[in-house]
């Protein structure tokens, strides 16, 4: 999927082409965005910059994800790019531009926020598992690699049951946050054959060595992720982990 095994999580509002190229060195891919692609996610995302969120509002989102992902064109990294979406027809649309820019589209299940979820995606993705199989069937069809990005802690969610539907329906990837639960990362790299990237309170060569011990297949860094000195030490264990050269 990509080397070294540590990614750029997605930071709405901040994760562009020069937020991924500031830091190139250190990792093997980077997840832009999150980006809204339709009117009822764009319409959410206003109102969450309305309540001082930093959110990605351009005039034409799929034009947006087309212009960064060009925007990383020869950069030593594997580009991916996070979206979020109530419907299908636009996944498919940003889904076929990250195919042709060899791009991961990572399929949002991840955003907590209520208005985006009352928008109908995000987390509310992982109570209607059927709604989020249909978008990564489509952007699996189109032709896209597909990340799933999910997290822990949700009530009623069995999310090792979540990520398998994800994985039947296409998903390459699943992008766990894994909050305060690190273990179900476990659960869920026995739950598929998905690339599992762990995310959460990476910070060091201590809790990233942690995940792989879950069974993690990479980790990813998203506070921290303009943080070199961080980078550095992370890439460090994902490389002994792998048992590549250590990069000092």
């Amino acid at each position: 999927m990509f080397e070294p095994r540590v990614a750029l999580a997605s930071l709405s509002g901040e994760a562009d082409a020069a937020w991924a190229r500031a830091v190139e060195d250190h990792v093997g891919c980077a997840f832009l965005g999150g980006i809204a692609l339709d009117s009822p996610t764009r319409a959410a995302a206003r109102e969450m910059v309305d309540h001082d969120r930093s959110e990605f509002l351009p005039e034409d989102p799929v034009a947006f994800v087309d212009a960064q992902l060009d925007a990383l064109a020869g950069a030593p990294i594997r580009p991916a790019f996070n979206v979020r979406s109530a419907s299908v027809d636009p996944v498919v649309r940003a889904a076929r531009v990250c195919r042709d820019h060899g791009a991961l589209l990572e399929v949002n299940a991840h955003c907590r926020q209520d208005e985006m979820c009352a928008a109908g995606a995000g987390e509310s993705l992982l109570r209607d598992a059927d709604r989020l199989a249909e978008q990564v069937a489509a952007a699996s069809e189109a032709g896209a690699t597909v990340s799933v990005k999910v997290r822990t802690e949700v009530a009623g969610v069995d999310l090792p049951e979540v990520t398998r539907t994800a994985a039947e329906a296409g998903a390459d990837a699943v992008h766990v946050d894994a909050m305060d639960s690190e273990a179900v990362v476990g659960d869920v790299v026995e739950a598929t054959d998905c690339f599992v990237i762990a995310n959460n309170g990476v910070r060091d060569r201590e809790s990233a060595t942690e995940y792989f011990e879950y069974g993690a297949d990479a980790v990813s860094v998203g506070r921290a992720s303009d943080d070199p000195d961080v980078l550095r030490e992370v890439r460090a264990a994902a490389d002994d982990w792998t048992g590549r050269e250590v990069v000092r």
